[in-house]
């Protein structure tokens, strides 16, 4: 093929820009107009495999290319393209780390988005398997699994072998793949009673006084991360709450490409946390997918509409905030337990929110404590690393994860995100098992 912009430019220095999801646009959801930009950025691509390491959306793609006829991207059947859409779980990794045409390049690059325009396109014309459209609609799901009785009995079933054949078959989650463990009562009603009371001491970026979104998967499944946040926060003498009412923040549905309930949600959701904002509330999470919807997707989704715009100036990765606070003098420090050698996996969604190792930075003030830095995709990323479809490629991109943690003969493990820490601890036999850096924190806190 030729240049594919007419320029001979190579790479760039420049920070990445990023430009909004021109979902709106009735073009967006032409299908040879995105037959026409998929071939356009696969050529730029082929000739780059930079990426090549990062996920298997990339050797899916130059597969394609050297087992065709042509060796090239026109030898490529445009139904193939599919198969690289669906090995991309959106983490962002390429955008900002590898791909040397991104904007401002005139090459004008962003796979990742390309890939979601891909997935929604596909979503328009044909939908999605029931299984895809439940296992997405997290809330749902958490609510139902966390009635009395039915607690115990989903546990129980994704604990027993013949249950889990019967939910490969239904739902093609892999009956090797760990899923969560529902809990009773959830974090929002162990927390209700928080009442935000107390004075709200300004640093940095932080007003000073913030509201927990607690998340689907936190609220049922890992209650526990939210209470050892609230309790990090109030030791802080920070006044904490939690949001008045939340919905899913519209991720699961995003990396469907379901962008019309992301929309849905998003208008459940940013007027309560608007309103609060204005308020004089600021807004964190457990979980970074979550974080990264309000500070980045929904924004880009919406580029115009000014109350997400006033929910993403407000909304914080936990330890973002805790370093806000610690560069102004306001970090409590007080200590009462080391933590020893502890290996620090990143998620892709907070590395990608460009706020540097701020979980480091913290649980390094703790004395006599050591952190690995693990800079490597654990492969879980929603429910690709639960599908039968792509389970052991979950668990080939998580190897790397798993034998940097065996060699660091760590103390602790820990990864922001509950759902790869527990995906990585499952590949290691829970030996060490997954701990959240909240949970460490408090533990150092010794309350």
């Amino acid at each position: 093929m030729a240049d594919p912009i007419g320029t001979t430019r190579e790479g760039s220095l420049e920070a990445p820009t990023r430009h909004p999801l021109d979902w709106l646009n009735p073009e967006f959801w032409d299908r040879a107009s995105l037959d026409a930009e998929l071939e356009r950025v696969f050529n730029i691509c082929h000739g780059c495999r930079r990426c090549v390491s990062l996920c298997h959306a990339f050797p899916t793609l130059f597969d394609l290319i050297d087992e065709s006829a042509s060796m090239e991207i026109d030898g490529v059947k445009k139904s193939d393209y599919a198969k690289v859409t669906e090995q991309c779980y959106l983490c962002d990794l390429c955008y900002l780390t590898k791909c040397p045409y991104v904007p401002p390049h005139p090459w004008n690059v962003d796979f990742p988005h390309l890939m979601l325009r891909a997935k929604a396109v596909d979503f328009r014309e044909h939908g999605a398997p029931m299984s895809a459209r439940i296992l997405s609609n997290t809330r749902a799901v958490g609510k139902l699994a966390s009635i009395p009785v039915v607690v115990q009995t989903i546990n129980a079933a994704n604990k027993n072998k013949t249950a889990r054949k019967l939910l490969e078959k239904t739902m093609d989650v892999d009956t090797q793949a760990r899923v969560p463990t529902y809990h009773i009562p959830t974090a929002r009603k162990r927390l209700r009673k928080l009442d935000g009371v107390g004075d709200a001491k300004p640093a940095g970026r932080t007003r000073g006084k913030i509201a927990i979104f607690a998340t689907c998967y936190c609220d049922h499944a890992e209650p526990g991360v939210v209470e050892d946040l609230a309790a990090v926060l109030k030791h802080n003498v920070i006044p904490t709450r939690l949001v008045e009412q939340e919905s899913c923040c519209g991720m699961p549905k995003f990396e469907l490409g379901d962008l019309e309930t992301v929309r849905k949600y998003k208008e459940r959701n940013i007027p309560v946390l608007a309103k609060m904002a204005r308020e004089g509330w600021d807004f964190t999470a457990a979980i970074p997918s979550c974080v990264l919807m309000f500070k980045q997707e929904l924004p880009l989704m919406f580029p115009d509409d000014e109350e997400v715009a006033l929910v993403r100036d407000r909304f914080f990765d936990p330890f973002e905030y805790l370093a806000e606070r610690h560069k102004a003098g306001l970090l409590v420090t007080d200590f009462k337990q080391s933590l020893g050698r502890i290996a620090w996996q990143v998620p892709c969604h907070q590395r990608v929110q460009k706020i540097g190792p701020k979980t480091a930075d913290i649980l390094q003030l703790v004395p006599d404590t050591e952190i690995t830095t693990i800079e490597r995709c654990s492969g879980h990323d929603g429910t690709y690393g639960v599908k039968h479809k792509t389970y052991a490629l979950s668990r080939k991109l998580a190897k790397p994860v798993e034998n940097r943690v065996t060699q660091a003969e760590a103390t602790h493990f820990t990864s922001d995100c509950p759902m790869a820490g527990n995906h990585i601890a499952h590949g290691l036999g829970d030996k060490p098992a997954a701990e959240h850096p909240l949970s460490l924190l408090r533990k150092a806190y010794g309350i």
